[in-house]
């Protein structure tokens, strides 16, 4: 189970998510409470091991922006928050030369359809640029940071069945805590999940209890047997 810790602001919390088990550290350059500038980033990843995914989360959709920000940052992997643009995709794959893994985010806003949610999933994940699409909540219109979940039981099957599919790497997000994740895992088995509010203090400091506990319940989580991909 591959476990994402996002919304650092400081050395401390990220190094604390890594010694605890994440296998991801996420730092959000969009317009956040949360909200961290490259410099900052390029910081705290300098103290980091560099086994673990380093994290930028976007909401731009102008790639030289993101590419100047990764090199600076010293980010392994992007997270774009827009509509998913192949374009995109391919031009920080072309700036990178390769080297920056990118996951797309995929809002769930309620009421959507089955076979819409379907359709989305498999044209991100089909793009051999893209190693992993990420389910969040949407509310309003905002994604990202709210700590609400989306509807779980209408979409968990969609998502196990796309999983099966060759390079059908889907992480959960959205209202994750230590008391739910296992409930998550149960339900989606996904590839990952990423949690921020779920293990906070305040916004953009962590709580270690809480961040303690989540790992823990992650990791300890099994998928539903018999149903999708398992646990990675």
């Amino acid at each position: 189970m591959w476990v994402k810790i996002c919304a650092n602001t400081n050395l401390k919390d990220a190094l604390l998510a890594v010694e605890l088990g994440a296998d991801a550290v996420g730092f959000v350059f969009a317009p956040s409470k949360r909200r961290v500038t490259s410099e900052q980033v390029a910081e705290i990843v300098k103290g980091l091991p560099d086994g673990v995914e380093k994290v930028g989360v976007f909401t731009t959709t102008d790639a030289e922006e993101i590419l100047q920000a990764a090199s600076v940052a010293g980010l392994s992997c992007v997270q774009l928050h827009s509509e998913f643009d192949p374009k995109l995709v391919d031009a920080i794959d072309a700036g990178s030369s390769g080297r920056l893994r990118v996951v797309q985010v995929m809002d769930v806003p309620q009421g959507m359809g089955v076979e819409a949610l379907r359709d989305k999933l498999g044209a991100s994940l089909r793009h051999p640029y893209v190693v992993a699409v990420l389910l969040d909540a949407s509310h309003g219109g905002v994604s990202g940071g709210a700590g609400k979940v989306f509807e779980w039981e209408r979409v968990a099957e969609v998502v196990r069945q796309v999983q099966r599919e060759p390079g059908g790497r889907v992480i959960v997000a959205g209202g994750l805590r230590a008391e739910n994740v296992g409930e998550a895992i149960a339900a989606f088995a996904p590839w990952g999940v990423d949690v921020a509010s779920g293990v906070e203090a305040s916004p953009g400091v962590k709580d270690e209890a809480r961040l303690r506990g989540f790992i823990e319940a992650a990791r300890g989580a099994k998928a539903v047997v018999g149903k999708g991909v398992g646990t990675a």
